[in-house]
């Protein structure tokens, strides 16, 4: 984002604010506005609801990037969420929200799209329209107002975003973005509600009030033959993840009944060796990156992470250049093959064991048992790692205080495997709390109470207080923060004012701890009659309407019903890759090309 200089001069604005370089553009990678002497391009930007740190480690943002990039009917420029510092300069100044490329404010945009990755992001989206120049609601816009549009996780579950957004893309962006750019450009001049009329139509479009029947979810079938991100914009300044990176694979089909994203984003489609290696050397050699990253839900199972390694293992030695796995299964198999990369060598490893016994990881379908574990904690330690990083779930369903002591005998024994293989070991926990998605199988579960987490957090931490030693550090998430996520993520459309008057009342940033304010949240939901307790911590019925019904994430219900069943009666479902179809709906409906990889077969 640039900020309209006044005066002439742009850096007394930025003198009063931390971290500027977040508004500064010009980064090696991005591109200057097309020029359109005809009139016809269609303009997006593309909107990320948290600082730019952030949002410049989102992959698909860097992916849709150079998409639209690519397209000769369209052109794209990004801007991110300035933090409450520049916020407040800019609201005293009367600067506008610009993009980072053109320095164009937002209502001049054909366009405006968000990623939509996290539930507590939602009054940044306010912020960011707000600070643009342009009404917060759909209904409120005019003719010469951008479009409003959402993508990513969160459109799947649209409910209490809908009254700020006039459409919501469904799937994977590089098969709905372009048709849905394309069909803009054929209707510039027209009307707004033609507008929405007609992308109502395009497959994997939801406009809200628009269709009787669910939108189905859109996917990229061939990841070899769609389009390749062959280039990447470097931050100007230090980001959570700062490394060239490529998608090895998408989906999952481990079916841990807990993860949206193994439900949402099925079937598995992965990369041919080649083309990751490809992508990759070209990636390392157009930024100057010296570090990479393979990324998916679980990059372990890619099948071609053997051959990839012996490909590219030659370009990575004469370039120095690191390689780094964002995700290891809990075996010892992924800790041996992690100790081949010379990016693992630093630092601890991670893993999620999720549960703390082997009961519970049955019922969330986990797929690990205690033999994985040991085995993963003993290779980790005897490869020369000293710190481990453990991953939790509190509040998960049928839990009991033994499945909680079960996460302190895990930090015990990990120091045990560190002593055996004369490690210091250092072991951190951290406890999140589980939050009910849309779209899986415990989405008609309760959520713990905040009372409850909060309870449980403190004994599963006196427990690990309790451990010889003092190499076990223990977090967990604020049962606040869970709470909320808890309600906006099995919300419906009554949030929408709900968040809006929150925003007024200066609601910002509240997925950061040092921002959120529940009490201001309360405030909000007692002054408009409505009990946030009926979103997060009630059990609906599987009879129950639910508000994102409208949406055909690609698993049937009956699939996710009777895997809730399996859950309560603790029994495992084998991952489908293994050879038996789990009918989990994309075999459903060859009429609509809904298949998995097993069941083309």
């Amino acid at each position: 984002m640039i900020i309209k200089e006044m005066g002439g001069e742009l850096w007394p604005l930025l003198t009063k604010v931390k971290r500027p370089v977040r508004y500064v553009g010009g980064e090696w990678g991005s591109f200057s506005p097309k020029p359109d002497a005809s009139g016809k391009l269609v303009r997006l930007c593309l909107a990320f609801p948290d600082v730019y740190e952030v949002g410049m480690s989102y992959l698909g943002f860097q992916i849709l990037y150079a998409l639209v990039k690519d397209l000769d009917f369209a052109d794209v420029e990004r801007v991110c969420c300035p933090w409450v510092d520049m916020e407040s300069v800019m609201r005293k100044s009367g600067a506008s929200l610009r993009s980072l490329e053109g320095s164009r404010a937002l209502r001049d945009f054909d366009v405006v799209g968000f990623t939509l990755q996290y539930e507590l992001c939602s009054t940044n989206i306010l912020t960011m329209l707000d600070l643009g120049g342009m009404p917060l609601r759909s209904a409120e816009r005019g003719n010469s107002d951008p479009l409003v549009i959402g993508g990513g996780p969160g459109a799947l579950a649209p409910a209490p975003l809908e009254i700020f957004f006039d459409a919501f893309c469904l799937g994977d962006g590089e098969v709905v973005l372009p048709p849905l750019l394309h069909t803009l450009g054929e209707l510039k001049g027209a009307g707004r509600e033609k507008k929405l009329e007609i992308i109502a139509r395009l497959p994997g479009v939801y406009v809200p009030g628009s269709s009787e029947l669910p939108v189905r979810r859109r996917i990229t079938e061939d990841l070899d033959a769609d389009f390749l991100h062959r280039t990447m914009i470097v931050p100007n300044g230090s980001v959570i993840h700062d490394r060239a990176v490529v998608q090895v694979f998408r989906g999952c089909t481990r079916g841990c009944r807990f993860c949206q994203a193994g439900m949402i984003d099925r079937p598995v489609r992965e990369r041919s060796a080649k083309s990751v290696a490809s992508q990759l050397e070209e990636l390392l050699s157009r930024t100057g990156w010296e570090e990479a990253g393979l990324l998916s839900l679980a990059t372990c199972d890619w099948r071609y992470l053997g051959e990839l390694l012996d490909l590219v293992r030659p370009a990575l030695e004469a370039g120095n250049i690191k390689l780094s796995l964002p995700s290891l299964r809990m075996d010892a198999f992924s800790v041996d093959l992690a100790s081949r990369l010379e990016g693992m060598r630093r630092g601890g490893l991670t893993f999620a064991p999720e549960a703390g016994s082997e009961r519970l990881r049955r019922v969330i379908n986990k797929g690990v048992d205690a033999s994985d574990i040991d085995s993963a904690l003993d290779a980790t330690f005897a490869h020369g790692w000293d710190r481990v990083k453990l991953y939790f779930m509190m509040g998960l369903p049928t839990e009991t205080e033994e499945d909680l002591e079960g996460i302190a005998e895990i930090a015990e024994r990990a120091l045990g495997h560190a002593r055996r293989n004369k490690k210091r070991g250092e072991i951190s926990v951290s406890l999140a709390g589980f939050v009910p998605k849309a779209h899986t199988p415990f989405q008609w579960e309760a959520q713990a109470a905040r009372e409850e987490l909060r309870e449980r957090g403190r004994f599963v931490k006196s427990r690990v207080g309790r451990i010889k030693g003092k190499k076990i550090t223990l977090s967990y998430h604020d049962p606040d923060q869970t709470f909320m996520e808890g309600v906006f993520a099995r919300g419906d459309n009554s949030l929408g004012c709900v968040i809006e008057e929150a925003w007024r009342r200066g609601a910002r940033f509240d997925a950061w701890i040092e921002c959120f304010d529940f009490g201001r949240w309360i405030g909000v939901f007692d002054d408009f009659g409505i009990d946030p307790k009926s979103y997060a911590t009630r059990e609906r019925s599987q009879c129950e309407s639910l508000p994102w019904d409208v949406i055909d994430a690609g698993v049937t219900k009956e699939f996710l019903k009777s895997e809730l069943e399996r859950a309560f009666r603790a029994e495992a479902t084998p991952d489908c890759r293994g050879g038996t179809c789990n009918s989990c709906g994309w075999q459903a409906a060859p009429e609509r090309g809904r298949f998995c990889e097993l069941c083309r077969a």
